[in-house]
């Protein structure tokens, strides 16, 4: 029986290392890889590329790498919720490519299917494409984007088995499976790990080809970034 198990946190991020490009899932807070996260950080590896839809807020996700200084770029569609990314941007301690949500979206997906480049309507006349391959179909004009190069991807699922089936819970759908197979290493943190073959086959969402190593994460704290709350 195929398994892709590691003990824990540790064990799944070895071989991570300083000045790697990196791949995390998630929307805003929601779905995002918490425990390999914190890993990262107590690892203390530097000179990070991250591509994320966005960096987290100031004290939790992606923001606590960004406290110890410990990415170099970071590769987003939406950054408004983080003080700390603004600071390091505008002083030009922090390299930001901002990309359109749907661009990012495709190049994890063009990666994940071993197309090296797509052609897109977003950005065309935009700062986005500049310096960028166009061409025109059918009257209207594109931009040629590259596929994602990324040493890992650390994604988070609700289930998983130890296969490397997956199964996403709600919203936390979002960009994680589109990063499955998108780097050179998948790695899965999942709140519940069960034995392969337990799943049902109908409702996987990535099956375990795309992920190399998966383990059963603690202590998720599923934060709200705005709550709002009726008044009495």
């Amino acid at each position: 029986m195929i398994t892709k198990t590691v003990k824990g946190v540790s064990d799944a991020l070895q071989g991570v290392a300083d000045n790697m490009t990196l791949m995390l899932g998630g929307f805003g807070l929601c779905g995002i890889p918490e425990n390999a996260i914190a890993e990262l950080v107590r690892q203390n590896v530097k000179g990070l590329t991250c591509i994320s839809n966005n960096a987290g807020v100031d004290d939790f996700g992606l923001g606590l790498l960004l406290q110890k200084k410990q990415i170099k770029k970071m590769v987003s569609s939406y950054v408004g919720e983080n003080e700390e990314f603004e600071r390091q941007m505008l002083s030009g301690e922090l390299d930001v490519e901002l990309i359109p949500q749907g661009t990012l979206a495709e190049r994890c997906r063009a990666a994940q299917a071993g197309f090296p480049a797509f052609y897109t309507p977003a950005g065309y006349g935009t700062e986005v494409g500049e310096g960028k391959e166009s061409r025109e179909f059918n009257g209207k004009m594109y931009i040629l984007e590259k596929a994602f190069e990324a040493d890992f991807a650390f994604v988070k699922a609700w289930k998983g088995d130890e296969a490397g089936n997956l199964i996403f819970k709600g919203t936390a759908r979002n960009f994680n499976p589109c990063m499955c197979g998108a780097a050179k290493i998948t790695v899965a943190e999942v709140e519940e790990l069960v034995p392969a073959g337990e799943l049902d086959p109908n409702q996987i969402h990535i099956p375990g080809i795309f992920v190399q190593r998966i383990f059963q994460g603690k202590n998720y704290e599923k934060r709200i970034e705005q709550r709002t709350v009726r008044k009495k």
